[in-house]
């Protein structure tokens, strides 16, 4: 222990009570998911609580959807995205009940999945609340398993999420429906024991929307707490790090909470970031990575990260996989057939990710891609969206092939990334008689004098040809130059971010289209 360690106070002793009962809890999880049946039998009463929970609903009448309901019924029953479940939201946000779900919806999540995407009304109804707070105890215990005791539960935990002012609807009579952050919600409906003892930065200050003056009252509030963990976003994490160890002095984050030892993080690929919040959290912090999401909790890490997040398959989500390779937005009404459940999926195939949740979404696209890295346990790795794609050329480069590739290039070069992101360059633009490239727009957390562009751009492209071989056949065969990179200078992604309103928080920097739209507003700083 520190010297830093032992000068602070004694704990309580209902902590060591609190962290006992983590403990045996986590305990009881593990036998649970240690049944070689666990995921399947999960996942068949998440199917038939569903059904039950559709029975009686406005979209369960229409569609079929009841207790003893045949599989190959629901299999036929059409893939959805948003778009397709609207009119029924607009319902449940007017007020009236039973039209997805069960009774009338309290809440509704506001989320565009990405900062550049259209903004989504998402409903979170009670059996939801339930799932995202079952949920995010399950990501806990996995760490306390993973780390061999549960003392993350004897000090206070950071999240670092959006504001929770919700803002009503204009529903018809009845009690207010609410809407705004998911964060915020499920911050506001936090068991009373957590929000006392464990949560922070407290209400008042989760209340506050403008984020410079939201992290300072964090840093003021829980610079002298006793923090056992911090959550957020990478990126977020970072700017809040920067500022935690300016007001205080300190080199590292263990210097100032001496009993951090885990770092949450999700939201996005740690990529990039990785080395960065390694060195300014310090020795002994363990990071520990989720993947949730507005529509659900989705997966969580049970063991070392390369063997991907196991899926949470026995929290009443429903979840099915289209594999990439069928995947047509526009003809989605005929792929039904195609959908796989959880126990026929395969390791080593992109799948669509679908979800049925107690929310009343049924077969709902979410627009997130996924691999199986083991079927048994059930783990998987984000690989990217599918509307978040570099596929201009022909290449079909996903988010996770461009984030991991330039982690590597930066490891190989000392690098420390602020923030990307990669588009397309077409024909003749740069340059007469230039063909296709991709440019890279980086920017650094701190400068690199003397940096080669030559040598960056020469470990971008072999990295890129080794991860994707569509990518690697246009370059050789000439139908796409050697990218090209620009390095931004600071604040530009900053900017673009707040003229957008999006400026820390849960909001989620795109990293790669097929377009230019971001990358010339970026440039442009517009």
């Amino acid at each position: 222990m520190s010297a830093a360690a032992s000068e602070l106070p004694r704990r309580p002793w209902w902590r060591g009570l609190l962290a006992a009962g983590a403990g045996i809890a986590g305990e009881r999880l593990r036998a649970r998911l240690a049944s070689p049946d666990a995921a399947r039998v999960g996942q068949v009463e998440a199917w038939s609580g569903l059904c039950r929970g559709w029975a009686g609903t406005a979209f369960g009448r229409e569609y079929g959807l009841r207790p003893g309901m045949t599989p190959a019924a629901w299999r036929a029953l059409p893939p959805r995205r948003y778009e397709e479940f609207l009119p029924w939201i607009e319902r449940m946000k007017a007020g009236e009940a039973d039209v997805l779900w069960r009774g009338r919806c309290p809440y509704f999540a506001v989320s565009s999945g990405t900062t550049a995407g259209r903004t989504k009304y998402l409903p979170v109804t009670a059996e939801m609340l339930v799932h995202f707070r079952r949920t995010g105890l399950f990501s806990l215990l996995f760490h306390a398993g993973r780390v061999g005791h549960a003392d993350v539960f004897r000090g206070r935990h950071l999240f670092l999420g959006g504001s929770t002012v919700l803002t009503p609807l204009p529903a018809a009579g009845g009690p207010p429906i609410l809407c705004g952050d998911l964060s915020g919600i499920t911050a506001l409906n936090l068991p009373g024991w957590v929000e006392r003892h464990l949560y922070e930065p407290g209400r008042e200050i989760a209340l506050v929307a403008d984020w410079p003056a939201k992290l300072d009252a964090i840093v003021a509030r829980t610079r002298a707490r006793d923090l056992t963990l911090v959550a957020g976003i990478p990126s977020w994490l970072l700017i809040l790090a920067e500022k935690v160890l300016a007001a205080t002095g300190r080199s590292v984050l263990r210097e100032v909470w001496p009993r951090l030892e885990c770092i949450v993080h999700g939201g996005v690929p740690l990529g990039p970031f990785a080395r960065q919040l390694a060195a300014v959290a310090g020795p002994g912090v363990h990071f520990h990575e989720v993947y949730p999401a507005s529509e659900g909790f989705i997966a969580a890490q049970d063991t070392e990260p390369v063997a991907g997040l196991r899926l949470l398959a026995d929290a009443g989500i429903y979840h099915e996989f289209l594999p990439l390779a069928d995947y047509d937005e526009s003809r989605l009404g005929e792929l039904a057939g195609r959908i796989v459940p959880l126990a026929e999926v395969s390791p080593g195939v992109d799948y669509v990710l679908l979800l049925s949740t107690p929310a009343g979404l049924c077969r709902y696209v979410i627009g997130d891609v996924v691999r199986f890295v083991t079927v048994d346990p059930p783990r998987l790795v984000y690989r990217g969206r599918t509307r978040l794609q570099l596929s201009a050329f022909g290449e079909h480069v996903i988010e996770h092939e461009v984030t991991e590739t330039l982690a590597e290039a930066a490891g190989v070069l000392g690098l420390d990334v602020a923030n990307f992101h990669v588009a397309p360059r077409f024909t003749g633009e740069g340059g007469a008689g230039r063909r296709g490239r991709h440019e890279w727009l980086l920017e650094l957390a701190a400068p690199r004098p003397g940096l080669q562009a030559d040598q960056l751009t020469s470990l971008l492209d072999a990295g890129l040809q080794r991860r994707n071989e569509d990518y690697e056949a246009k370059r050789k065969g000439g139908g796409l130059e050697s990218p090209e990179v620009r390095l931004v200078p600071d604040g530009t992604f900053a900017g673009w971010l707040q003229r957008r309103g999006k400026w820390g928080g849960q909001n989620k920097m795109p990293r790669c289209r097929s377009d230019r739209e971001i990358a010339d507003a970026l440039l442009e700083g517009r």
